[in-house]
Formats: C-alpha cells, sequence, structure tokens
C-alpha cells in the first residue's frame, strides 16, 4: 500500500516534529515519547502501519542518516510502530539498494535481528490483521505465493519465508552465484529499479574500500541471520510448514540455498556458521515436533510411535519375531491359495500396496521391508511344501507368489522410486524432502536384504520337484563366476547330478535367477560371499549338437513332434523365446498354432517363473485373435481357430493355471476372451468337427463346454448375489458377476493416462487393449446373458414358464426322452409329474433322433426344466435314484456344460428346504456308512488345537443318513466321474459347488457327502475331510468366536501362561495340513482353518464386533500375564505410568501390536471394505459409547492405556488396509467420506457434545494413539480431513496437554491449517 504524506496535516506534523528532533539532536527515546503523546491526542491506535510508512518513506533515502535509524529503533522499541511491517518496507527499499547503501543495509540487517523473532506480541495484537495485509500488500506474498487467502497467521508464515529468501537471493547476488540458480533471476526485489548514483551519503562512503568491507561483512551477516532463522525454535518450525504446503517454491528456495551453502565466500569469515552447519540445516528434515514441549503424556506419545516401529522393542519381547511385523502379509498370501477365491485384482497390486502399507505403519526401512517380503513368501512355500492330493492350489501356485508375483511387486517398488520425479511438485506437499534427498536407495536395500536370505537356511531348503530347477541355478552361478560361458543348450542336454562339482541350489538361487531376469539385480550376485561352491577350470561335458529344447529351436530347428514335446516339458528361459513361440500361433499353419499354444500352456506356464507374466499375457491375447484381413465368411472368424482356442482353454483350466492367471491379475481379461467363444460356440448347431493332431474330434459342443466351464470359474456362479451385503458397500456377491469382470477389464483400458507410473496397471493395459482397445459389454453377448438372467432366476424364485408347445417344451422333451428312454417307453413321459411341464404324448423316439442336433444355449435353456422334471419323478417314485442319477449323467456328458446349470438348479432348490430327506441307505442311494465314523474322528483331530466341539454325525450312532434329495442327487451324479485329467476341469467346477451345496444344508450332511466321495477318491481323504471340518463353524456362530479366539491365543503365545511361550506366525498359521508329518492328519492351525471358513459365512457383520471384544479380552491377557504383582502396582501409583516396568511394558506393547496387527486382518479379509467400513462408522462410536464393565483387576489402568493404543493401531491398520496409505489406489477415493465421520466423532467427544461410557484413560489412548499414527504413518489422510474437525481435535489435544500432537496434526494438515500451526507455534517457541 502506498501512503501519500499530503493526505494528511497530522502526519505532515509528524515528519515536521522528527525533522526538527533531528536538527536538535533530541534524544531518540525523547522524541519516540513525543510521537507517541501527539498521535494519541489525536486518537490513533498505537503501533500505527500509517507511521511505519511515514518513518520508511522519510529515512528511504533523502534522509538516510544514524540518527534517523536510532529514531525508526525506538519507535519499535516503544511499540508506535509494528515490526513485521516496518522489516517488509525496509526489505523493499533497502535490499534492493544494499550496494549503494552498505551502512543502511548494516543497520536493516541490525532490527531484523531484533525485531523478526519476537512474533508473540504482534500477533496477540488488536490491529494484527490490519498489519498482515499490509505487509501482503507490501511484498505483493498472496501473488507471489499463489495462496489467495487473507488469514494473518498464513500471512506470517508466508512473510517469514519471503525475508529468508530475499536474504538468500541478495548473497548469492552478491557472491556472483545468482546466475547459477535455476532461475538465473530472483522473483525478490533484490536489485535497484533505476541506476544508482555514489556519492549523495552524508557519511564515507567514497572510500571504496571500507564499501567493499562493509559489503563483505554485509553478505555474512545476512547469512548468519538466514542459519538464525533456520535455527530459532519458532522460525525453523514456521519455514517447515513453508515447506510442506510451498513445495513447488521450497524446491528452487532449498537449492538456491545448498548452492549458497557450498559455494558461499562469505560463509567461510563466519564465526558463528560453518558451511558444513548450514548443510546440515538444508539436509535435515527438521521434523518440528519439540521434545522440549510440555505435554502430559509425551512418554505415552513417543512409546506409542515405537509401537508402531518395534525396531528396538522386538528384543525386550522373548516370544516376538521381527518376522511378526509382516502377520497380514503372510495372511494375505495364504488367503490367495484359496483354490474357491479367483481374484479380480491382480496380486502384484494388493501385496505392492499392503507392502507399502506395512511399511509405513511399522517404520521399517526397505532393507528390512523386502527381506519381510521374502520370508512371508519362503514361509507360504514351505508350508505346503508336500501338499494334500484334491482338486486345490497346490505348490505351483505357492512357487508363483515366489518367483514371480513377489519379484514383480519389488521390481514395481525399484521402478516407483527410480522412475519417480526429481521435482518435488509431483511428489505433493506431504512428502519429506529427506526422502528425495537420498533417492534410488531401494535397490541396495533389495541386494542387502537378499545378500542377509542366505542366512534363512530353514526356509530355502526347495521342495523336492523344484530341487534340479534350483541346483541348475547355481551351477549357471558357478560356470559364469568361472569364467565359463555356456548357454541354456548346456543345461537342457546335461544332468546336474551327473557332473563332477558340487551344484546344491537352494530357492535363494531361483529367487536370485527371477530377479536379474527383471533387471533389479544383476550378474554381480553370483560373486556375493557364500553364493556358489567354489570354481571350475573347463566343463565336465561337451555340448550336444542339436538336442530338442530351446536352444535347437531358436538356431531355426522345426517345431516337429518331438520339439514340441521337449518345449513343453520344459519352461522357455527368455522372452525371446516365447516371443517366436508366440509368433509361430499367430502366423504359423494350423498344426503349428495347435503346438505353439500346448507349448504355452506346459511348463513354460506353470513353472516359467522368470518369464511367467509374458507367458499369461500371449495365453490371453492368443484367446482373442483379430478378424483376419482376408476372412468374408458370414459366421464369426473364431469358428476358423477352434482347434487352438481349445487346446488353449484346456490347457490352462487346471486348479493352479486358473489361480496363475488370477495372480497376475488378467481374470478379468480371461473372462472377456473367453464370452465371445462361448457366445459363438454355444450358438454353433453341432453339424461342425475338427480333428487334433492327436486323433482326437472336437465338436462346437466340446469348445462351447471348456470354455463355458473355464468362464464360470471366474465368479462364484452358484452363490446367491445377497451374500455378505455390510451397510451401503455393494455386496461381495454382486461384485462376482459377469458385468463385473467386464467392468474390472474396462476399467484396465480406462487407467492408461496413468500407467506410465504404475508398472502393473501398464501390464494390464497393454494385456486389455491388445484384445480390444474397446469397452466390452455383456450386452455385447446376447445369448450369454440370457442364460445368466435365467440363472439368477433360478436362484432367487421356483422354477416356472414352461409353456406346452413352444421350442423350449419341446427342447425339455427331447432331453428327457434322450435320458431316459427306457422308461419313456411306458405309458407316461417323466414330464407329467412336474408342475411347471405339460404333458408329453410319452410315445419313444428313434434311437438316431435321441441326441439333439442344438445348440448349446438352446439346450441350457432346457436343462433347469429337465432336472426339475427328473428330481420330481425321483421324489414321486417314477424315477429311482439310480436312474436319476445315470440320467443326469447322460446330459452332463451329452453336454458337459449343463452341469453348470444342474449346479445352480440344485443349489437354489436346496436353499428353499421343500424338498424330503433320503435315506442313504445303500440300496436306494449311496451309503456313506463304511468310513462314516472314520471321518468323523478325522474331523475331531483337525479341530483340536481350536477348542470347538464337533457334533456328533448321528445321535447315539443308530440314527441312518440322510441327505436332501437334490443334494443326493448331486453328490450321486458327481461320484460318477472318473478322477482323471478329461473330468478335472468339470469336477473342478462341481466340486466347489457341491461342498458349497452340503455346507448350507443341516449337520451332517457335509460329512456324510465326503464319507461318500472318499469311498470314490481314497487319495483325497485329507482333502475331503479337511472340508468337512469346515463346515462345523458355518452351523454354529459359537464355533466361529471359538476359532477366533483360538487365532488370538495361538498368535500370542497366552494358551501358556509365561511370556516366552512360542506365538506368532508360525503358531496362527502352522505347517498346513500336516498328514505328511505324522502320517495321518493333525491339529490344523487356527488361522489355516480361519482362512479357510470365512467365505462361506453369510453373516460376516457380527465378525466385527466379536474381534473387538479378543482384541481387548487380548490386552489383558497380555498385561495380566506381562507384569509381575509388584511392577503393576508401581505403575498404578507412578504419575505417568510409564516410569517403571519398561522393559516388560515394551514386551506388553510388542504383543499388543500384534494382537491389533492380527484383529485387523482378520477384519479385513473377512468383509474388505464394508466390513472395515461398518467398523469405523458404527462399530467402534458403539463401542466408546456403550459402558463397559470396569475392569477392577490389577493394572486395570495399564489395561486401559494399552486397549486405547490397541484400538488405535488395530484402527489405523484397518483403514491402511481398506484405502492404502496414499492415493495411488481407486479405493482411496471412498477414505475422505469414511475418515471424516471418524474424525468428526473424535472431535464431537472431545468437544463434549457425545458423552462416552469407556475408560477415560482408555479412550486418551485412543485418541492421541490415532492420531499419533495418522500423522507418524498416513499423513496423506490427514489432508482429506475438514480444517474445522483438525481445529477442534488440535483444541482437545491441547486441553488434554498433548501440544506436540496438536501441532503435529495441524502442521500436516495442508493451508487450511498452515495458520493454526503457525499461531500455536509462536504461542509455544517464541521467547
Amino acid at each position: 500500500m502506498e501512503f501519500s504524506l499530503q493526505s494528511s496535516r497530522l502526519w505532515e506534523e509528524v515528519v515536521e516534529q522528527t525533522k526538527l528532533a533531528k536538527e536538535k539532536g533530541i534524544d531518540p527515546l525523547l522524541w519516540a515519547l513525543q510521537v507517541s503523546s501527539s498521535l494519541g491526542t489525536s486518537g490513533i491506535a498505537l503501533p500505527s502501519t500509517e507511521l511505519a510508512h511515514v518513518l520508511v518513506n522519510y529515512i528511504c533515502w533523502d534522509n538516510n542518516i544514524p540518527i534517523l535509524w536510532k529514531f525508526l529503533d525506538k519507535a519499535l522499541m516503544m511499540k508506535i510502530i509494528p515490526p513485521l511491517l516496518v522489516i517488509a518496507l525496509l526489505s523493499q527499499r533497502v535490499i534492493p539498494s544494499r550496494r549503494s547503501h552498505p551502512a543502511a543495509y548494516r543497520l536493516y540487517l541490525e532490527l531484523l535481528k531484533r525485531h523478526a523473532f519476537a512474533f508473540k506480541c504482534q500477533i496477540n495484537g488488536l490491529d494484527y490483521q490490519e498489519v498482515m495485509e499490509s505487509i501482503d500488500a507490501t511484498l505483493h506474498l498472496s501473488e507471489i505465493f499463489d495462496l489467495q487467502t487473507t488469514e494473518p497467521a498464513i500471512l506470517v508464515v508466508e512473510f517469514i519465508f519471503s525475508i529468508v529468501w530475499q536474504l538468500l537471493d541478495a548473497s548469492l547476488d552478491d557472491e556472483g552465484l545468482l546466475e547459477l540458480t535455476e532461475e538465473k533471476v530472483s522473483r525478490w526485489a533484490i536489485k535497484p529499479q533505476e541506476m544508482e548514483i555514489d556519492g549523495h551519503d552524508m557519511y564515507d562512503e567514497k572510500n571504496i574500500v571500507y564499501c567493499e568491507r562493509l559489503q563483505n561483512f554485509n553478505t555474512t551477516m545476512a547469512i548468519e541471520i538466514i542459519g538464525q532463522f533456520l535455527q530459532n525454535k519458532a522460525t525453523s518450525r514456521i519455514l517447515y510448514l513453508a515447506r510442506r504446503n510451498m513445495s513447488s517454491h521450497w524446491v528452487s528456495f532449498i537449492q538456491s540455498l545448498q548452492l549458497l551453502g557450498a559455494n558461499s565466500a562469505a560463509l567461510k569469515n563466519s564465526k558463528v556458521l560453518t558451511s558444513e552447519a548450514l548443510q546440515e540445516l538444508t539436509s535435515d528434515s527438521r521434523i518440528f515436533l519439540s521434545r522440549e514441549c510440555k505435554t502430559s503424556s509425551r512418554q505415552k506419545f513417543h512409546a506409542v510411535m515405537a509401537f508402531g516401529s518395534l525396531a528396538s522393542s522386538v528384543s525386550l519381547c522373548p516370544g516376538a519375531s521381527r518376522s511378526d511385523l509382516w502377520l497380514p502379509l503372510d495372511m494375505v498370501l495364504e488367503d490367495a491359495m484359496d483354490g474357491y477365491l479367483v481374484n479380480t485384482t491382480s496380486a502384484v497390486e494388493i501385496i505392492t500396496g499392503l507392502t507399502k502399507t506395512l511399511q509405513a505403519i511399522n517404520g521399517t526401512n526397505w532393507h528390512d521391508t523386502f527381506l519381510g517380503l521374502w520370508i512371508a513368501s519362503l514361509r507360504l512355500v514351505q508350508r505346503e511344501r508336500d501338499p494334500i492330493e484334491g482338486p486345490m492350489p497346490r505348490l505351483d501356485t505357492r512357487l508363483c507368489m515366489l518367483l514371480s508375483i513377489m519379484t514383480l511387486v519389488v521390481a514395481d517398488l525399484i521402478e516407483e522410486e527410480e522412475g519417480a520425479p526429481t521435482d518435488e511438485t509431483e511428489y505433493g506437499s506431504t512428502n519429506h524432502w529427506k526422502e528425495m534427498k537420498f533417492p534410488r536407495k531401494r535397490r541396495a536395500d533389495l541386494v542387502s536384504s537378499l545378500q542377509v536370505l542366505g542366512d534363512y537356511q530353514g526356509l530355502l531348503a526347495p521342495p523336492k520337484f523344484v530341487v534340479s530347477a534350483a541346483n541348475q541355478a547355481a551351477a549357471k552361478a558357478m560356470l559364469f563366476v568361472s569364467g565359463i560361458n555356456v548357454g541354456s543348450a548346456y543345461f537342457e542336454c546335461v544332468n546336474i547330478k551327473d557332473m563332477p562339482f558340487s551344484c546344491s541350489g537352494n530357492l535363494r538361487h531361483l529367487i536370485i535367477e527371477a530377479c536379474i531376469a527383471r533387471n533389479v539385480l544383476d550378474t554381480s550376485a553370483y560373486y556375493w560371499p557364500g553364493y556358489v561352491n567354489g570354481r571350475i577350470n573347463q566343463l565336465p561335458y561337451s555340448v550336444p549338437a542339436q538336442a530338442p529344447g530351446w536352444a535347437s529351436f531358436m538356431k531355426g530347428a522345426p517345431l516337429t513332434s518331438v520339439m514340441s514335446n521337449a518345449l513343453v516339458s520344459s519352461p522357455a528361459s527368455s522372452l525371446a523365446e516365447l516371443e517366436k513361440i508366440f509368433e509361430i500361433a499367430v502366423n504359423g499353419s494350423e498344426d503349428e498354432k495347435i503346438s505353439a499354444a500346448t507349448i504355452l500352456c506346459g511348463a513354460s506356464l506353470i513353472r516359467g517363473w522368470n518369464i511367467q507374466e509374458y507367458t499369461v499375457k500371449f495365453i490371453t491375447r492368443l484367446m482373442s485373435p483379430p478378424v483376419p484381413a482376408d476372412f468374408t465368411g458370414s459366421d464369426s472368424h473364431l469358428i476358423d481357430y477352434a482347434p487352438m482356442l481349445n487346446v488353449l482353454i484346456v490347457g490352462i483350466a487346471s486348479v493352479d493355471c486358473v489361480q496363475i492367471f488370477s495372480l497376475h491379475g488378467l481374470v478379468p481379461q480371461l473372462a472377456c476372451s473367453l464370452m465371445p467363444i462361448c457366445e459363438v460356440f454355444g450358438s454353433c448347431v453341432p453339424n461342425l468337427s475338427w480333428t487334433l493332431p492327436s486323433g482326437e474330434e472336437i465338436s462346437p459342443h466340446a469348445v462351447f463346454s471348456n470354455a463355458f466351464a473355464l468362464l464360470l470359474k471366474l465368479w462364484r456362479f452358484n452363490h446367491p448375489p445377497i451374500e455378505h451385503g455390510v451397510g451401503d458397500v455393494p455386496t461381495v456377491g454382486s461384485q462376482l458377476t459377469p458385468e463385473y469382470l467386464l467392468l474390472v477389464r474396462n476399467s484396465h483400458l480406462l487407467s492408461s493416462e496413468n500407467t506410465h507410473k504404475d508398472r502393473n496397471k501398464r501390464r494390464l493395459s497393454e494385456v486389455a487393449s491388445s484384445s480390444s482397445p474397446e469397452p466390452v459389454f455383456l450386452d455385447s453377448f446376447p445369448k450369454l446373458k440370457v442364460w445368466y438372467r435365467q440363472h439368477q432366476r433360478c436362484i432367487a424364485a421356483t422354477l416356472s414358464g414352461l409353456v406346452h408347445g413352444t421350442t423350449v417344451h419341446q427342447t425339455v422333451d427331447r432331453l428327457l426322452n434322450m435320458m431316459f428312454r427306457k422308461i419313456n417307453k411306458g405309458s407316461q413321459s417323466i414330464t407329467s409329474v412336474t408342475s411347471g411341464s405339460s404333458s408329453s404324448s410319452g410315445a419313444g423316439i428313434e434311437d438316431n433322433s435321441l441326441k439333439p442336433e442344438l445348440p448349446a444355449w438352446d439346450i441350457l435353456e432346457a436343462v433347469p426344466y429337465v432336472v426339475d422334471a427328473a428330481l420330481t419323478a425321483c421324489a414321486h417314485g417314477k424315477l429311482s435314484p439310480r436312474e436319476l442319477a445315470t440320467g443326469l449323467k447322460d446330459l452332463a456328458d451329452f453336454l458337459p456344460a449343463s452341469l453348470a446349470t444342474i449346479v445352480s438348479y440344485f443349489s437354489a432348490e436346496v436353499s428353499r428346504c421343500v424338498w424330503k430327506p433320503v435315506v442313504m441307505n445303500g440300496m436306494d442311494w449311496p451309503s456313506p456308512a463304511a468310513n462314516l465314523s472314520n471321518v468323523e474322528e478325522h474331523i475331531k483331530k483337525i479341530l483340536a488345537a481350536t477348542g470347538v466341539d464337533v457334533p456328533r454325525l448321528s445321535a447315539g450312532g443308530s440314527s441312518p443318513a440322510t441327505l436332501p434329495l437334490p443334494l443326493a442327487a448331486f453328490v450321486s451324479v458327481t461320484i460318477t466321474y472318473k478322477i482323471d485329467k478329461a473330468s478335472e476341469r468339470f469336477l473342478n467346477l462341481a466340486g466347489p459347488a457341491l461342498e458349497s451345496l452340503a455346507a448350507d444344508c443341516p449337520w451332517p450332511c457335509m460329512p456324510i457327502v465326503a464319507s461318500l466321495w472318499t469311498q470314490k477318491a481314497k487319495r483325497w481323504f485329507d482333502f475331503l475331510v479337511f472340508s468337512a471340518s469346515r463346515t462345523v463353524f458355518l452351523h454354529n456362530s459359537d464355533a466361529i468366536v471359538q476359532l477366533l479366539k483360538s487365532c488370538f491365543t495361538a498368535t500370542l503365545g497366552l494358551n501358556i501362561a509365561p511370556i516366552s511361550s512360542n506365538g506368532g506366525v508360525g503358531a496362527l498359521l502352522g505347517h498346513g495340513f500336516g498328514s505328511h508329518f505324522c502320517g495321518g492328519l493333525s491339529p490344523v492351525a487356527p488361522g489355516i482353518l480361519y482362512l479357510r471358513v470365512y467365505r462361506s459365512i453369510r453373516d460376516i457383520v457380527f465378525i466385527t464386533e466379536e474381534v473387538v471384544s479378543l482384541l481387548m479380552h487380548s490386552v489383558r491377557e497380555i498385561a495380566c500375564s506381562g507384569l509381575p504383582k509388584q511392577k503393576i502396582d508401581k505403575l498404578k501409583r507412578s504419575k505417568n505410568g510409564m516410569k517403571y516396568g519398561q522393559v516388560s511394558l515394551a514386551a506388553a506393547m510388542t504383543r499388543v501390536k500384534l494382537a491389533a496387527s492380527l484383529a485387523a486382518s482378520l477384519v479385513w479379509l473377512s468383509g474388505g471394505h464394508g466390513l472395515v467400513q461398518s467398523l469405523i462408522k458404527e462399530t467402534l462410536p458403539s463401542w466408546f459409547i456403550s459402558v463397559h464393565r470396569s475392569d477392577r483387576d490389577q493394572g486395570s489402568g495399564l489395561v486401559a492405556m494399552l486397549g486405547g493404543y490397541a484400538l488405535a493401531y488395530f484402527t489405523v491398520l484397518c483403514g491402511a488396509f481398506a484405502w492404502g496409505v496414499d492415493s495411488s489406489s481407486s479405493a482411496s477415493k471412498r477414505r475422505p467420506k469414511i475418515l471424516g465421520s471418524h474424525m468428526e466423532f473424535l472431535a464431537s467427544a472431545l468437544d463434549g457434545k457425545i458423552s462416552l461410557g469407556c475408560d477415560g484413560a482408555t479412550w486418551h489412548a485412543y485418541v492421541s494413539g490415532f492420531v499419533s499414527l495418522m500423522v507418524g504413518c498416513t499423513p496423506n489422510w490427514v489432508l482429506e480431513v475438514d480444517v474445522d474437525v483438525l481445529r477442534r481435535l488440535s483444541k482437545g489435544l491441547r486441553q488434554w496437554n498433548e501440544e506436540e500432537l496438536a501441532l503435529a496434526l495441524l502442521g500436516i494438515g495442508g493451508v487450511g491449517t498452515m495458520g493454526a500451526a503457525a499461531e500455536l507455534l509462536i504461542e509455544h517457541f517464541d521467547s
């Protein structure tokens, strides 16, 4: 603001008064008193902004004499002018003229030292707002910093930042360094606008030597003042606020400051500041939380932050393990091995997000983080190194997780850092400068973690079938360090066992090879100490000329049947090899295409860990072949690809292959590729056929059935869409639909603008766009959509709508005649007894017409009515059970895809409970009696560790075994299948449905089904009994609670009283099923049981309340078992509760964190986003409001405090699992609303608007712990909370004397809370 001296007579009088005082040499104090009196008489409020303008204008530059500077100093001391405004005015006038007026610049610097560090009195003044607005107008702060606000405290931050920056640029200019900055010029007025002419000063500035000396001294003094600003308690913290909220400006500022520190000659002359000290000030993050800040629970605060890190406290707890920090990761990895889970989200994305979450919450460095990843994934492999047999993922899936998925996660994390922008504007204001200062460190930490991993020999022992691969990796490294260069051909021809030197490899050798293949390591790893067993001088064997294998194939050998078999059984070792095979699959002859497809689905898919992501990509691309340029037919071009498509579909139909596609995130795209195949081949009349090179003949029905069976595995098609509904979040069931799969697939296309920042999204986007660059919707497949809608109606309501004489009715009759041709030769058709069908003639038809030549979709439309008629006929005695099972099997053999509709019909009918049970007596229906008691005993053994009572399979052992008719029919059909590769893909479809069907029926239906199936498949006994044991929990909520309690007890080692009892991940997840350890099934670890049970729990919401209750119970157990009575008494009597028993308390905190980590994992896995939302919005507020039983046991105060911290850690972890710690995931978009409601609850409770029923110490610990973890681990969350809520929270914390935490919260709350944080800083640190 420019102020005109002529506008007021009063100010003219002040100028005259000052002029007179100057001429008479009046004492500056007397002058100040006279001016103050004069202004007071005139009614001018002091300090006066107008007077500041008058005096500065008068001095600069017509009256630039020492006495007037003394007048100005006295005016400041007497507080008749605002110091900050005077500094702002002088900086605009003096700094640009510092060379022509070096003495004035020296005096300005002296005034700066005296008055720029005292803010408290100024922010408490009545004219605070007016002064800061005047400063803004003078320095144009809002315009320069682009913060359009009139909040005075924000202007204070901008003002301090601007003054320091002006001094910095002036110093750089004085030393000739300004041109070395990126901008080359200053944004501040540090140079005069007009040419300066020397000779107008009253004192001798013509003396060049004197002026140069003074200028040099001024530069040094200015730099020292910059150091003061960076060191002062208040201003350094205010500059921290500038760094967080004006990041783009801070980058330029800090670069200039580092340039000055490294190159300043004036700095060498300073006696109070060295170049090294200034560099330290620029590199240190200078966290403004002060250890001197007065706070009632400062020690508790540091305890809860250590509670997040545990780097030191782990060693204090004998029962704890550092690997327990990664318990959530162990559980997620094990959960992904569930054969009934086909995830639409890439495991790479899930694990990457979880890793970043745990790294932030645990406060670990990247060395420990990578080591935790390797250890967790190695435990996953070792847990089932000799898995039981059955239709479930086996070791291949676990090795995929270790050697493919985990290395992709590591590669993505390293690329995230190394591909990160160097400009902080792209980091956002929440990232620390210190983190930017030392980039590219993750790769080095990966190397160190893998070197340390060699010490974990017990985890590195390879399973039997990968010993050869591990030994080959070790031999490759040995030959490399020996200077012997051999290609893959050598290892294709030579058996490692026959080599004359020891090449004993382990899983670390395979991990290293996978990392090298993905360019996160290089071959220098081969030289690590102990990595190889020595060196050799020459090869023991020469390489044969042209043995069939990848090496000879790459040299041009033809793709003969012998070559094809060799390539199927041996995984490709490079992308180039896969690309050549893919090229043949696209452009080769028909036989070559089939061979190439077979090769891709062979060992390269299952065991090609180094290139697996490319294998699944190429297979997926082949599933969507493009329309040939010369294609002119009226039918779909897919028909011409039938043989190759069938080979691909059958080749990836196994449980392990489907899981591998799921882990790589390609299930949505796979579904999108299968839908047009089903649509086309399901619409074909089966008058076509194709002959494969093997001699097998396939029809459109076969291709359709294989594709349809695989498509249905990609979602839980036989489950009602209403399951797992939580709050206003879409249900889990509703997501597992064809529409949802296409929606996810289409999202991969839409995310293309962000793919350059996310390596995993880039992979998925590339695969999606290569098959179809446009979004795909279910309406594009009308036949599939009609079947799906019928399927939904079948589940939702009883079957109806079959009209006599329609095409569907005719198809029903033809199918029934085909299935029951002998019976239909009688007087009445099967359809005559159905409520939904009309009478039929019942006349027999000729044998050559029994199998209707109809498209598969037409047959599927009729199947529900066919099954309904057959089941009704059996219920009325018109069909024997054997005839029913035989007829249904004939239908499934005729069109294997009909098994899916049979499944959906039986699932729906069982849930309606309208069919009478049938006696499994061994005459009409198969009997389970032969081994039912054996199954019961094994179920009891499996559940022995949980304490759950297993209901008797029959009362008194004499009641006959019964099953509902639909279930009896279904199990009778399934046991007619052979256990071979041809039937595997259909049993994999029917098996989970059968188990789900039996689990929904009353106890003991599932054990009966298991007993029947164990008679059929004895080698599946362990799997079937374990499946039966899971249903114990589905019929009794108390059993689920007991299972959850067992999870806590095992993890915390609470089953034995001493604190040193074993627990952790090993106790929670154990060693899998354990049948291979003891020659029979042993008790299964509770964590394994829960992970295989929770998806079938219908009422999942109650889990949250039970987990919270068990967490608090565990805290009491920990407190009571971990602290002796004497220590508890001391803790109760001590003032802050932390003074005594520090080792025991640290151990207790470690175990409490472990309990909270387990609780959060259980909630997140059980219900995902919906359950976490229910927890935070409903369960926790209700828990805090409710009155809980007063715990009057010893240590109750400690229990209350630990309980609060446990709940805080639990809540933050749940939120972090659901939304992530940053904003990179789509789920993070849900965070502001849910988190905002919880923060509003906290603020309202602190305001006194909500009455709480919980213990006050628990509430205090929860709020302080929750806010501490947010501030320290998830600062992005704070930015999403309403500013008013943050201010209210801060106020409440200050009422608890938690000033440090209040400051921390406001400090990272963004621009909205920056002003409040600045005022609080000044209040506490301004002396």
